[in-house]
């Protein structure tokens, strides 16, 4: 006997609440079998592929690309027999385990799940999936809901495999145009590239089925001369819309600056020791070469071993007043890599109970997975303390924002040969600063100056490390 099961968006990453549907794997009528990939969506950590754990026939979708989708709602819905498998892990559409991904379940079956994870806004770059067989008519074809008022959309529409069509009261038009009618567009990423360009829904003719606006549709009233000029401020002023990643960038930089007391101090410090030993560490070239950002991120855990008040984040109370400081156990150690998609910050998790060598080996590892658009969520988020290299960029200092919800970041700028008095006599020597930006809630500028001067020190003569491992 046949029954209809719905499979909820399950929890993707810690903190987040919902995701945007990026493409359709599956279509309603398609026939899927257990944790075959349904969707693939987007959150603000992560772009992750969504396996289903039932198998029968689609009946109804959350909605098109471009909706948004809230953790727990139904994302698809599904005819299965009672009597066929259904997958363990997530029978119910409840959450994974902590640490645990759907995306690695995929990843399993084919061997890799570092594929099924892109960094940044977009669709993958991996050719579409081929679609499923379809059955006979018994299925409706999917129409556009066409809202009626101001209201949401608060679960599955019924048979239209639209469910949850959030944007539909949040149109372009101005607020108070109650004789307007409504427009036939249920896409909040249609609606919000009309709003961003200016365009008027209600003067275009969709070319979707029923008169549905697509995308197209919206793109074609931007490029016609024609069409009513976008209301911008400047004639050449363009919008570009931030993705969910930027969209989580902005909230947290946000939230960082309102909430944080935050405070930087510098040292300018001689470079040419910790060059010396990275050579000599590299010297004969038999194992794998151990970067700079290496021999740094070992001396940042060393000094966060000796000053755990910089590794913890602060605890608040329902109004935001902070009440305790958390002192984390390890140090989960976050470095700021650039990639074609744009910045990432991946975490070495366990930091402190690694050598030199394998702390190389995991931001090699990282870095790489970071510019292939294969970090997963894991490896993205639960950061303690985060190390910034912008010296690759040939800037000297920064005062950065604190990454919410740690507390302290170490700045590290380019290395260049600089005047320096050596022994009382000037001489020539590879001269960086370092930047160390802290919350004042947790420590004084004592304890930050501290901290820093033993990076400092540990820069100039990294043999003098070794007392401290």
């Amino acid at each position: 006997m046949a029954a209809v099961r719905a499979f909820a968006l399950p929890d993707l990453g810690e903190g987040l609440t919902s995701a945007e549907v990026v493409r359709w794997f599956v279509d309603v009528g398609d026939v899927i079998t257990v944790d075959q990939p349904v969707a693939e969506v987007e959150t603000a950590k992560a772009v992750v592929e969504v396996p289903c754990p039932y198998a029968g026939v689609v009946t109804s979708l959350a909605g098109p690309a471009g909706t948004s989708v809230p953790v727990g709602a139904a994302l698809i819905t599904v005819a299965v027999d009672d009597q066929a498998p259904v997958a363990s892990a997530a029978g119910s559409g409840s959450p994974p385990a902590a640490g645990s991904t759907p995306a690695s379940a995929a990843g399993a079956r084919s061997g890799s799940g570092s594929g099924n994870i892109l960094v940044g806004y977009g669709v993958s770059t991996e050719p579409a999936r081929p679609r499923r067989r379809r059955v006979g008519a018994t299925i409706p074809t999917p129409r556009p809901a066409m809202p009626s008022g101001p209201s949401r959309s608060s679960g599955l529409a019924g048979t239209s495999g639209l469910a949850g069509t959030s944007g539909l009261a949040g149109s372009s038009e101005p607020a108070g145009s109650a004789s307007r009618t409504a427009v036939a567009v249920v896409s909040p990423l249609v609606r919000r590239l009309a709003r961003d360009n200016g365009v008027d829904l209600q003067t275009l003719s969709g070319t979707g089925p029923g008169g549905l606006i697509m995308r197209r549709d919206v793109e074609a009233a931007v490029g016609d001369p024609q069409a009513p000029a976008p209301h911008l401020a400047e004639s050449d002023a363009t919008i570009v819309s931030l993705d969910a990643i930027g969209r989580r960038a902005a909230e947290m930089f946000t939230r960082s600056r309102r909430e944080v007391p935050d405070a930087t101090c510098w040292v300018d410090a001689d470079a040419t020791g910790l060059l010396a030993a990275r050579d000599a560490l590299n010297a004969g070239g038999a194992e794998p070469r151990i970067g700079l950002l290496a021999i740094l991120a070992r001396v940042c855990v060393a000094a966060l071993l000796r000053a755990p008040e910089l590794n913890s984040s602060v605890v608040t109370d329902a109004d935001g007043r902070a009440t305790g400081v958390r002192r984390h156990g390890g140090v989960h150690l976050g470095f700021a890599a650039q990639t074609p998609r744009g910045l990432a910050v991946p975490v070495v998790h366990h930091a402190e109970d690694m050598t030199t060598a394998r702390l190389s080996a995991e931001l090699t590892r990282l870095t790489a997975a970071a510019r292939g658009g294969r970090l997963t969520p894991a490896e993205l988020t639960g950061g303690t303390f985060t190390l910034n290299n912008y010296g690759v960029f040939g800037v000297d200092g920064s005062t950065p924002i604190i990454a919410h919800p740690q507390v302290a970041m170490l700045g590290v700028g380019r290395i260049v040969s600089r005047p320096w008095v050596v022994d009382g006599a000037l001489a020539v020597r590879s001269v960086v600063q370092l930047s160390f930006t802290f919350d004042h809630r947790v420590c004084d500028g004592a304890t930050a100056g501290a901290f820093l001067r033993f990076v400092a020190d540990a820069v100039e003569d990294p043999t003098a490390l070794l007392r401290h491992l």
